[in-house]
């Protein structure tokens, strides 16, 4: 019997940002019922100029309602620098390669794409600030930059963006369960822990049980 959660998200999505402290929890419950979490990389925006002033102030007020709903800390002050070009493919191809080299990592430069982004004001559409970050999350700096700039990996992002759009799932985060190929969905948004950290324990007892 195969199972495992799939998180369809975006480093670059403030909501998934909200949701980081809830699908780390989410990912521990479930590694204590042995299923594992994989992440998939949704393709947010691929926008190809510089953002002009009126749409960072409408992303900072969305950034704004983020922060009070889920209490996660912002930089508005430094958050979204001059010049931003916001395409989150290469940060979303910065997480693919980590599954490809390490899964265990993948979290952790999510982590440090998020807080990057959202807490230092860094421009992670650059290639340089993600290897950066990659050689901080334990990955070997020229080995990630290989894979990095590597037609496969390219591939493979796209890839998970064309299966998030088959799905027709159309916001982010995502949560679904899946057991033997067939999908349940958790959450489309953002939810609070108490709330899906029963809907993951029957899931996960249905499981242990089958």
């Amino acid at each position: 019997m195969s199972q495992r959660l799939l998180y369809v998200m975006d480093p670059m999505c403030s909501w998934c940002w909200g949701f980081a402290p809830v699908v780390e929890e989410l990912a521990s419950q479930a590694a204590r019922a042995g299923v594992r979490l994989d992440w998939v990389v949704g393709g947010l925006r691929q926008e190809r100029s510089p953002l002009g002033e009126p749409a960072r102030a409408r992303i900072l007020a969305h950034w704004q309602a983020v922060s009070d709903e889920t209490g996660q800390p912002f930089n508005f002050d430094a958050g979204l620098p001059e010049g931003l070009v916001y395409d989150t493919e290469p940060a979303c191809r910065a997480l693919v390669v980590a599954r490809h080299l390490a899964p265990r990592r993948a979290a952790r430069l999510a982590r440090l794409i998020q807080r990057a982004f959202y807490l230092e004001g860094r421009d992670v559409t650059q290639a340089r600030v993600l290897l950066e970050l990659a050689e901080a999350a334990g990955f070997a700096r020229c080995c990630f930059a290989e894979a990095f700039d590597s037609a496969e990996q390219r591939a493979a992002t796209r890839a998970d963006f064309a299966w998030v759009e088959r799905l027709g799932i159309a916001g982010f985060p995502t949560l679904l369960a899946e057991r033997n190929g067939m999908l349940a969905l958790l959450t489309n948004g953002h939810q609070p822990l108490e709330r899906l950290a029963p809907l993951l324990e029957r899931w996960l007892g249905r499981v242990a049980h089958a």
